[in-house]
């Protein structure tokens, strides 16, 4: 009698610590890297904020950069979970070679692209065309082969007819930020950002908002990469970027929500 509640006891031991096992493994803390372009930087703070509080068991890690060189990382095999791109040319080309989940990708944002100049010594500028003018000795933009917003520069300078002339005085930049930390602090007397980037300074001036006519439109697509491990939390933070205090947020920060 004593055996068999000997090993009785020792079943419900197995059992409990099976549980308990159990449990834990579902209360485990999953980390999701986020690649995510230089724009959206802010906004994004204030959403995992938001979601990790919503989500105790998701840790966001943000890895911000140029969408071109996130690109490149994860071509090369960098481990990332969901890539937020400020353009489609990257992203079309990460989902080309098999790499993003083609069930879960979504086309979330837009924006606007801005000439800009510093707010304490500010340039004679009206509009894109006066950039020929011989006051403007350096102008920034993001480099056109691999940030989007120095593409979209390139597109509208050569459709104002300026890009020419002033290639000479152009600094090429590895992503907008620094387009925008140039002008800030006066090493260029111009640069082009786009209408997000304004918002996250008080030291420039907006002199032109580009036509949507000048340049490709401006979308930013978002998309789970095929090998993550964490299918599952990838898609409800994916899921969440599309909620209305997601939306809420982006609207904050000069973002163009898309339905």
């Amino acid at each position: 009698m004593k055996k068999l509640f000997l090993v009785g006891l020792a079943l419900v031991v197995l059992g409990l610590s099976a549980c308990s096992s159990k449990e834990s493994s579902q209360t485990k803390t999953v980390e999701l890297t986020i690649s995510a372009a230089a724009s959206l930087n802010e906004s994004l703070i204030e959403i995992k904020g938001n979601f990790e509080k919503e989500n105790k068991n998701i840790k966001i890690l943000y890895n911000i950069g140029s969408s071109g060189a996130l690109k490149q990382q994860i071509l090369q095999g960098a481990p990332v979970d969901i890539f937020l791109s400020a353009s489609h040319d990257q992203f079309t080309e990460l989902f080309q070679e098999g790499l993003i989940d083609e069930e879960r990708q979504i086309d979330f944002l837009g924006n606007q692209l801005v000439l800009i100049t510093n707010k304490e010594n500010p340039v004679q500028l009206n509009g894109f065309a006066d950039l020929t003018n011989s006051q403007i000795k350096k102008m920034a933009i993001g480099i056109p082969e691999s940030v989007p917003a120095g593409k979209y520069a390139k597109q509208t300078l050569q459709n104002t007819g300026v890009w020419e002339q002033i290639q000479p005085i152009v600094i090429q930049t590895k992503d907008v930020r620094q387009v925008l930390t140039y002008v800030e602090t006066g090493n260029v007397d111009a640069g082009i950002v786009y209408m997000t980037d304004v918002k996250a300074s008080d030291k420039v001036n907006v002199v032109a908002v580009a036509g949507e006519q000048t340049h490709d439109p401006i979308i930013y697509p978002a998309g789970i990469i095929k090998t993550t491990p964490h299918k599952l939390e990838a898609k409800k933070f994916l899921d969440y970027l599309q909620s209305d205090t997601a939306k809420t947020i982006f609207e904050k920060y000069g973002f163009i929500v898309l339905d």
